[in-house]
């Protein structure tokens, strides 16, 4: 089963999330945040989660980029039970058990989104507000395979005049 990891190329997103996710940590879409939003709540830093922000699992801070890989069941089972923990403290769902099929659906919505890509894929999110709700958006990064001649320094030491 695939899933994605949390992935950085820079800083950025410690400047513009609220709560950044953190790198490595499991992500799901998250946009069950938003289902009760309307433009007035699209500002400044909700604006940037709402617009483009994937949701990790352990801390509950946002990503903008995530990575596809494997997941073993076991953290499947895990993710699904921090999510229902989640759904409990804080919006309110009445028991863990009665949280849990709407955590595992959120977990298992991202596995498909995830499932029929090669691993490495990057994957970006963005939202939009429309008269029947939020909309979403994928967009994905296939990776390349990376030519030697892209990283490689030529030359000799022998070449060396000194």
């Amino acid at each position: 089963m695939m899933l994605a990891r949390a992935i950085h190329f820079d800083e950025s997103d410690m400047n513009i999330f609220h709560s950044p996710a953190r790198t490595g940590e499991w992500c799901i879409s998250g946009g069950f945040e938003f289902s009760n939003w309307g433009e007035a709540d699209l500002a400044g830093k909700a604006r940037q989660a709402f617009a483009n922000g994937w949701l990790g699992v352990e801390t509950f801070g946002r990503v903008t980029v995530v990575a596809i890989t494997q997941i073993e069941p076991v953290e499947i089972e895990a993710i699904v039970t921090a999510l229902a923990q989640h759904f409990v403290d804080v919006y309110g769902a009445p028991s863990l058990e009665a949280a849990q099929g709407v955590a595992r659906e959120e977990v298992m919505q991202m596995a498909e989104i995830c499932g029929a890509q090669p691993p490495n894929t990057l994957l970006l999110v963005s939202r939009e507000l429309t008269e029947a709700g939020v909309k979403e958006s994928y967009r994905l990064v296939e990776p390349r395979d990376a030519d030697l001649d892209q990283f490689a320094i030529h030359g000799s030491l022998d070449d060396d005049p000194h």
